[in-house]
């Protein structure tokens, strides 16, 4: 290992403590930089193709302030995540092996561009066909539709949000497998479960339809057949680690 093996419960602790301090003056101030880029991204939004044909209405004297605020609540949180993803790892970092710490510092971009990548997927492709869908079945019903900005955006965050951290799924195995807590072994024996589990979850965040059941469950399916694949790579990093530390170990004793 890198670092003194004898830190006390209370070391860890107040390394914790400054770590989750420094992320917190991160979000703050990232936070007041996302009200000064929020009103550009709302009119963008409202402008896309998607919200052309949506009337957006303020139902409550607080709803646009409301959509300020939870915009820059979420733009500060994304912009602060690389650096929480880096907190996150400098926390651990001592109790890895020098190559497992190169190798997880590496995690980091790759997990933001993945929940990027998950945003992106669910924005451009999933959630137009349920806007879609749901405009089609209101004119279906001769519905006039008069919508609120702030249901609008809470229903966009709803849509996309979840996706850029169901994305972060390989990651996550690929750091589990490296700490030795998931095995590719493990997660093909439970391949069948981890599929059904897959076919509720998709059920529960798409509309009573196939097709968009089905948008989101191939996606879904493929990152975790992705996910098997990557741990069985992490897993024989980490074998061949272990070895070359017993083998360093034998050599200086």
């Amino acid at each position: 290992m890198t670092q003194e093996k004898n830190m006390s419960v209370y070391d860890h602790i107040g390394e914790l403590r400054k770590r989750l301090i420094i992320i917190s003056a991160v979000f703050l101030l990232f936070m007041v930089a996302g009200f000064f880029l929020s009103r550009p991204v709302i009119v963008y939004l409202q402008n896309d193709t998607i919200a052309q044909n949506i009337q957006m209405n303020a139902f409550d004297l607080t709803d646009p302030l409301k959509v300020y605020i939870s915009f820059a609540f979420i733009l500060g949180l994304v912009m602060t995540a690389p650096v929480a993803l880096y907190q996150l790892w400098a926390f651990i970092s001592p109790g890895l092996y020098e190559n497992e710490r190169k190798v997880t510092l590496m995690y980091i971009p790759i997990s933001f561009a993945l929940f990027l990548a998950g945003i992106a997927f669910s924005y451009l492709l999933l959630f137009p066909f349920v806007v879609g869908f749901m405009s089609n079945i209101a004119e279906t019903l001769k519905v006039e539709g008069e919508y609120g900005i702030q249901e609008y955006f809470s229903f966009l965050f709803s849509m996309t949000l979840p996706f850029g951290l169901i994305f972060q799924f390989p990651v996550l195995v690929m750091f589990l497998t490296r700490l030795g807590l998931v095995t590719p072994m493990l997660l093909r024996s439970i391949r069948k479960y981890a599929y059904f589990a897959i076919l509720v979850i998709a059920g529960m965040i798409t509309p009573p339809e196939l097709v968009s059941h089905l948008m989101v469950t191939l996606p879904l399916l493929v990152l975790y057949e992705i996910s098997i694949f990557i741990s069985g790579f992490a897993y024989r990093k980490r074998l061949q680690a272990e070895e070359d530390a017993l083998l360093e170990e034998e050599i200086t004793s």
